[in-house]
């Protein structure tokens, strides 16, 4: 029988090959996971290439490092399948691993099938060798490196799975489990190896039409490197551009939702403002439209608030606000709206099952403003002034709810303050009299009509260089002349 030995230097680089091989697997695994579409199927099919090389190429050093004392030499024909069986066998380990879910039974036919693919490489190899008389393998071997090509599939598939997402320290990690992998494929093929035994006088028939193999291992070394290289350096450009690219949509969605937030939004107390305001009436009044029911519309204008801004100031009176809004934010449902309109102006838009809701939900907020409220070391009181229009029947419009509700509010202005009041259609009418009233007096103090009477007191304005100042009968100066 033939004694073969190996050839230490080539030993050692076909396990580095299959260490680096390994690490390819286990990042093209992490960068299918990540990859979508048709992304996803091109890195199936360059990553089956390149790691199909990456195993075979450790396969062929491994054989070129076994020498015997015959002259050897490899059938380009076998040669190129044993590569084939390789690169089939990493696009089907690479398309089971860029599952989402890979339950544990589909892990073992998994690494079945990849054992079946590794085995028929490594020995289709063997084969390429054609020597006469043919090899005889030892079967308590020859059956130890098919099940350790199993194993090795097994374990490969699993780190594979469980590595393939970005986490801390997942390289460091994976390139722990790349020794172990490789390793594990080492050892079925040199167990592959030593199951082979060469009878006394054997000849290799590959010698005069095949590969020989001087300086054939530097060559597939060189290409199975470049190749690889490649591939990893391919693999972590992608993956850092794409996570350029998830931060720089990160920070587009941040600046779209703080713009939107800015635009729909009340800056000082975060409540909506007149724009959401009114994209939630209009929506309240299609479902009431469509489905029936009722809501209420409350227009809301703080008692009081004024004197505190003008005596502490307005950052007090802005945390006042905020903690007004706060208060009654806190009190009711999460499909109602709280908005603020400008200055200590709310309007609050709340579903009702019945009309006698609305009351008590008046009452409710009148109740929570008139408790004190400490700001600053200041214990502040305000009060509410509440006007509520109802839809269907109080406005046919938003702009008419809002008025109506607005109109109701001074009502309960002039009634008192602390309360409220339901909008009727008389406050519209007394207001718009009052109006005109106010306009026919005020054309009669331009005019010089008996409406307006001197003042005897007032002394002329020398700015102004007009006598003495006048104003209208009931009027105050200030609001006519």
């Amino acid at each position: 029988m033939l004694i073969g030995h190996y050839t230490f230097s080539l030993v050692l680089v076909s396990v580095l090959v299959a260490i680096l091989a390994s690490y390819t697997a286990l990042d093209l695994a992490g960068r299918i996971a990540t990859a979508k579409g048709r992304a996803k199927l091109l890195w199936i099919l360059g990553g089956a290439l390149s790691l199909g090389i990456g195993i075979w190429s450790m396969h062929f050093i491994g054989m070129l490092a076994f020498k015997l004392p015959i002259e050897l030499g490899f059938d380009l024909t076998l040669t190129m399948l044993s590569l084939l069986v390789a690169v089939l066998s990493s696009a089907f380990a690479l398309w089971l691993v860029s599952h989402e879910r890979v339950p544990l039974l589909q892990v073992l036919f998994g690494a079945l099938a990849m054992g079946v693919g590794i085995s028929t490489m490594h020995y289709t190899g063997m084969a390429a060798l054609r020597m006469q008389p043919g090899i005889d393998y030892d079967p308590t071997l020859f059956v130890a490196s098919l099940l350790i090509a199993g194993t090795a599939s097994g374990a490969a598939l699993w780190i594979a799975i469980r590595l393939r997402r970005q986490t801390p320290y997942v390289r460091l990690l994976r390139g722990g489990a790349a020794v172990v992998m490789g390793f594990a494929i080492v050892g079925m093929h040199y167990t592959g190896m030593a199951a082979a035994n060469f009878a006394e006088g054997s000849y290799c028939g590959a010698v005069t039409t095949g590969l020989r193999t001087d300086g054939l291992d530097k060559l597939v070394l060189i290409v199975t490197l470049a190749v690889l290289a490649i591939t990893l350096l391919t693999s972590v450009l992608d993956t850092r551009l794409e996570a350029r690219t998830a931060q720089l949509a990160h920070s587009l969605s941040e600046a779209n939702r703080e713009l939107i937030q800015l635009a729909l939004h009340d800056t000082l107390t975060g409540l909506p403002n007149r724009i959401l305001l009114a994209d939630r009436i209009e929506q309240a009044m299609r479902k009431v439209d469509s489905q029936g029911g009722l809501f209420a519309l409350m227009f809301m204008d703080l008692d009081g608030f004024k004197p505190v801004n003008d005596a502490y100031g307005h950052h007090v009176g802005d945390q006042l606000l905020r903690d007004v809004a706060l208060r009654m934010r806190e009190n009711f449902h999460r499909h109602d709206t709280l908005a603020r309109i400008g200055g200590d102006e709310f309007v609050l838009l709340v579903e009702l099952e019945d009309v006698d809701d609305a009351t008590t939900v008046a009452s409710r907020q009148v109740s929570l403003v008139n408790k004190p409220f400490s700001v600053q070391d200041h214990d502040l009181q305000v009060t509410v002034s509440i006007g509520i229009s109802l839809y269907p029947g109080k406005g046919r419009t938003q702009q008419e709810l809002l008025m109506n509700a607005d109109a109701a509010m001074y009502h309960a202005k002039s009634a008192g303050k602390n309360g409220y009041s339901f909008f009727d259609a008389s406050m519209n009418t007394n207001a718009r009299n009052q109006l005109q009233l106010l306009q026919d007096l005020r054309i009669g103090c331009v005019k010089g009509s008996s409406a307006c009477i001197t003042n005897p007191n007032s002394k002329p304005d020398p700015a102004r260089r007009s006598g003495p100042k006048r104003w209208c009968a009931g009027i105050t100066p200030s609001r006519v002349c």
